[in-house]
């Protein structure tokens, strides 16, 4: 049977706990500040969806390539399930710059 020291059980935990930390703050996303508002959006056209398919038209929307902006055409995408609402991303405009707000499910 295996024994287990007060100090190595404390040794781990403490190890798993700094750990999950870590993992938090390295998966945060770091804001991008631009210094130049995104031209205006682009119009388009937004294709007929096939009758047998439930999806979400998600926009197009200016991408910032950390030299210029990049037009990210838009696209159909299935939902995550039936009723979601998809919240389009938006530029804000702050007091570093502009920033991109992502889209999401609601």
């Amino acid at each position: 049977m295996a024994s287990f020291s007060r100090s190595g059980v404390l040794g781990g935990l403490t190890l798993v706990v700094g750990a999950s930390v870590l993992a938090g703050v390295a998966s945060a996303q770091d804001v991008i500040y631009v210094p130049a508002a995104p031209p205006p959006p682009r119009a388009e056209i937004v294709p007929t969806v096939p009758a047998d398919r439930v999806v979400t038209w998600q926009p197009g929307y200016w991408r910032w390539t950390g030299a210029e902006y990049a037009w990210v055409a838009g696209h159909y995408v299935d939902a995550p399930r039936r009723g979601a609402v998809w919240i389009p991303g938006r530029w804000e405009q702050r007091a570093r710059g502009w920033v991109y707000v992502d889209g999401h499910w609601n």
